[in-house]
């Protein structure tokens, strides 16, 4: 990817944010219900020991994986809602618009609503994070509404015919999910409802093994794009122009977002808003809509922002915890809604 021209002010956007994520993953492992010295996080992140015992083993079985996640999904989201604003030209666009929650959703709901009705054996499993089931469910869903919208998108060229599908498919989704409610008992409904919450939490090591090359292997993709995404901007006729498979990169850039959203759920449940608040920070805080200096952008804002909401979600000195999509939502919703007020016609303005 050729190198995009920095100024001296967006250089220093970059290095604040590097510092700010640095800052915000030693305080997301330090804070929580047991807060623990900064020096002590210091020294079990470089491999010495610590004071107390339990603090080791809270920082590396905890909230070391827990911040990982954090930073990797909130990486995944803001990039996977760049790609999807900038090629619907939408700002509300973000990494679910095409249904993959939806279907996700639906995968868990089979799991835990139907197939947990079937002794409490099983629900009983699930209540131990039951995350096998869960993310396998969930990624069998995900799946099939990704292979379902890239079957037609190769058939239907106009952007809005394909979001109207994906709206309807989600609704569609979204109604089996309400009767597969109204037949389950209470566990099966509260199991389902707190995997609706979002979690940065239930990844585990071995899980990381999985999660995180997927994760990688989207942002590199992203990355290769950033050159047709910046030739998207002015137009399909300017693109062809160019020599650009409009096409081909249409799915390239459906598929790599969708499937950053695909596993950021199926690990950490349909983490709301996020993909949509982030890019719009980023081209705020850059002043650009390069996606060179965008796409680095939104990976370490989206790193941030996902780490401030698990703080404010784990209320530190508390043993209670808040629902993720709720801070999500109060962070979010004040900044879409700043960027479409300041915006001059009210639309989105690559």
């Amino acid at each position: 990817m050729p190198l995009a021209r920095v100024r001296g002010w967006q250089w220093a956007v970059f290095g604040g944010l590097l510092a700010a994520l640095g800052v915000m993953f030693f305080l997301g492992i330090a804070l929580g219900s047991v807060v623990i010295p900064l020096d002590q996080v210091f020294a079990a992140l470089t491999g010495g020991q610590t004071d107390k015992a339990s603090w080791e083993v809270i920082i590396e079985s905890v909230r070391a994986p827990r911040s990982i996640t954090a930073v990797l999904a909130g990486a995944a989201l803001g990039l996977a809602g760049l790609q999807m604003q900038t090629l619907f030209r939408n700002p509300l666009a973000d990494p679910f618009i095409l249904g993959i929650t939806a279907g996700a959703g639906l995968g868990v709901a089979v799991v835990v609503l139907l197939a947990g009705a079937g002794g409490p054996t099983f629900t009983a499993g699930l209540g131990n994070l039951g995350n096998v089931g869960i993310v396998a469910a969930a990624f069998a869903g995900a799946a099939a509404t990704l292979a379902l919208v890239l079957l037609l998108s190769a058939r239907i060229r106009n952007y809005v015919t394909i979001l109207i599908i994906g709206l309807m498919f989600s609704y569609a989704v979204g109604s089996l999910v309400t009767v597969m409610i109204a037949a389950a008992d209470a566990r099966q409904i509260e199991l389902f409802v707190a995997w609706g919450f979002g979690s940065f939490r239930g990844v585990t090591w071995q899980e990381m093994r999985i999660f995180a090359p997927v994760v990688g292997a989207g942002i590199v993709l992203g990355a290769l794009l950033a050159k047709q995404l910046n030739a998207l901007l002015l137009g399909e006729a300017y693109a062809r122009s160019m020599g650009l498979n409009v096409k081909r990169m249409r799915l390239l850039t459906m598929l790599g977002a969708s499937a950053l959203g695909g596993v950021v759920t199926a690990y950490c449940g349909p983490v709301a808003f996020l993909g949509v608040a982030t890019p719009h920070l980023a081209r705020a805080l850059l002043g650009s809509s390069d996606h060179r200096l965008l796409i680095p952008a939104v990976i370490l804002l989206g790193g941030v922002v996902a780490l401030f909401a698990e703080l404010v979600a784990q209320l530190p000195g508390q043993t209670a915890a808040l629902p993720l999509n709720a801070v999500t939502s109060l962070i979010g919703a004040p900044v879409v809604i700043a960027v479409l007020m300041r915006s001059r016609r009210g639309a989105f303005a690559s």
